[in-house]
């Protein structure tokens, strides 16, 4: 098992910038990772164990050992008795072929209705499609585009 490292740190009367905590505050103190500093980022540290990228298994269990020892000092209840009872990868409940489906259609979308970055082709497409879709819809109202014809002043009677 991991030594923990965390200690809790409470400065009071000033604000505390990120860079101004100690390393011993982070769960992940080599990368300086999910900072704990009081109840809710213990449970942030918590809920976001497993979407932590780049780290070893022995980070994991270090950092997991430091969750414990901040959540026991703030009074956080859990329920883990191990790391990897939090994850080791994030989970998102679809396969690596369904993401990749799925950016495939969302690709060929964008494609289609003309939605993308600035001025891309698909962006020019998608605003003349606009522009046809707005000429048919003043024709079919009996229209010839914008109205043309002025409204009459109407002039009040001052008293």
């Amino acid at each position: 098992m991991a030594r923990a490292t965390w200690k809790p740190h409470e400065k009071h009367g000033e604000l505390t910038e990120r860079g101004d905590l100690p390393d011993s505050v982070f769960a992940y103190p080599k990368d300086r990772k999910e900072p704990m500093t009081d109840a809710s980022h213990v449970r942030n540290a918590i809920a976001r164990f497993d979407q932590v990228t780049g780290v070893s298994d022995e980070e994991r269990a270090q950092a997991f050992a430091n969750i414990k020892k901040a959540a026991k000092h703030y009074g956080v209840d859990m329920t883990e008795g191990g790391w990897k009872e939090l994850g080791r990868r994030p989970a998102t409940g679809r396969t690596r072929k369904q993401r990749k489906r799925s950016a495939r259609k969302a690709a060929r979308t964008r494609k289609r209705t003309g939605t993308g970055h600035k001025k891309t082709a698909a962006r020019k497409r998608g605003a003349k499609r606009a522009s046809v879709t707005r000429k048919k819809k003043a024709r079919s109202k009996g229209g010839a585009g914008r109205k043309t014809t002025r409204r009459k002043r109407v002039t009040r009677k001052r008293r």
